[in-house]
């Protein structure tokens, strides 16, 4: 049986009201494909017309769904589609096996939902390297086309967690020409989390009409600053899938309206900011803002160089404000830097000004900041207009724990 994990200290107060979507059905059930007794695959179908864009894991040694996800989007619109996904197995470096049981799954789901197998697609998150056993969720697969509902995306989100130790929802309505368009969106992730995706599966959906390709350039876009903009562990997946799917059940066109994307915006930056304060073990949730950078692409590159830096990350835990630690890994960023022009602040707190301690700096005053649940680390270069934003946690005794233990 899967070890049940505490909830994290980070955790949102409850589950979010999520609206239901025109056009869109889940069902959810447990199949066994790990662990008995525990809800682990999740079926979405779609209603013809769905545009259904899609950004996956850039890891050289991606799984079978993923490689089968890339090349099946862009796909014929006047069909339905369905997404299934189960937890527990990742069906990752499984050889010719992973794609056989790829082709069984999509060619059921398709046989049980009447639509094309190239309109099926399916991601797998769990342990890597041991053979999906598939024949388990086929078994099921008359029991999730039998129970499919339009309010069943919580179950959904929950099907989906591995170490997860909370199910993650956002949800925004946005008024376009008078008429509300819904977006809703589920996410699982919570270690081996690494932009370039991680080991995150994140699946949103709306009401309204939207051209394919524009979806996709949008969803591409917006990834960068969002999903690709967290780190737990700098370890990239080889599963990572982040699907947008668009029902035009509203009859509302919003591709490219504003407001829109506006709305799409903070929807994935919510899920973005759930997977980090799930990190595994964390206790901090932490924001790092660059300024004064030479580029926006090297402001990222420092940002991620201190998100990912273990002694950064474990100075944080243990709430001692080392900023000699930020320093060090914007010197080994590789983007550019001038120690001289350096200025550092926890929170509002100058710490480090020109290259040097601030004369105004007390350490009490930096410890008070790293007490704190939410952290906020601040970086100005000194060398131009660029600028990121890092979300992050701290790292823990907590995290050895559970991944010392991940396949027992």
């Amino acid at each position: 049986m899967a070890k049940t994990l505490p909830r994290s200290p980070l955790a949102p107060a409850a589950f979010p009201a999520l609206p239901e979507i025109g056009g869109l059905r889940f069902a959810s059930t447990a199949a066994g494909v790990r662990y008995q007794g525990r809800t682990d695959v999740m079926l979405a179908v779609m209603d013809p017309g769905t545009s259904v864009a899609g950004v996956f894991t850039r890891s050289a040694t991606c799984s079978a769904p993923v490689l089968d996800c890339q090349a099946k989007l862009g796909s014929n619109t006047e069909q339905g589609a369905a997404i299934l996904v189960n937890s527990g197995n990742s069906n990752a470096f499984t050889g010719h096996y992973g794609q056989t049981s790829v082709a069984e799954i999509t060619a059921a789901v398709a046989n049980k939902t009447g639509l094309p197998q190239d309109r099926v697609f399916t991601a797998s998150t769990g342990v890597i390297g041991e053979p999906l056993p598939h024949d388990r969720i086929l078994s099921k697969l008359d029991e999730l086309n039998g129970t499919l509902s339009a309010s069943a995306m919580k179950d959904a989100a929950e099907a989906i967690m591995t170490t997860d130790t909370f199910p993650k929802g956002s949800a925004a309505t946005v008024d376009i020409d008078g008429t509300p368009v819904q977006i809703a969106g589920i996410a699982k992730g919570s270690g081996m989390i690494a932009p370039d995706m991680a080991t995150m599966l994140v699946y949103i959906f709306t009401d309204a009409v939207y051209d394919q390709g524009r979806l996709q350039a949008l969803l591409s876009a917006e990834n960068d600053t969002s999903f690709n903009c967290i780190t737990v562990d700098s370890d990239t997946s080889t599963s990572d899938s982040l699907m947008l799917c668009a029902t035009g059940a509203s009859g509302v066109d919003a591709t490219d309206h504003p407001a829109f994307t506006e709305a799409l915006r903070g929807v994935m930056l919510d899920l973005a900011h759930q997977v980090v304060r799930d990190g595994e073990g964390a206790t901090k949730f932490v924001e790092i803002q660059i300024t004064g950078a030479a580029s926006d692409a090297d402001a990222k590159i420092h940002g991620l160089a201190i998100a990912n830096s273990p002694l950064v990350k474990t100075a944080i835990a243990g709430e001692d404000p080392n900023w000699g630690r930020v320093v060090m890994a914007i010197g080994k960023s590789g983007a550019k830097a001038d120690r001289d022009l350096l200025s550092i602040s926890f929170g509002d707190v100058l710490v480090a000004e020109k290259g040097w301690v601030a004369p105004s700096y007390k350490e009490e005053l930096g410890a008070a900041e790293m007490r704190k649940e939410e952290i906020t680390l601040k970086v100005d270069l000194g060398l131009g207009d660029g600028t990121a934003t890092i979300w992050t946690c701290d790292l823990t005794h907590q995290y050895i724990t559970i991944n010392a233990d991940y396949r027992s």
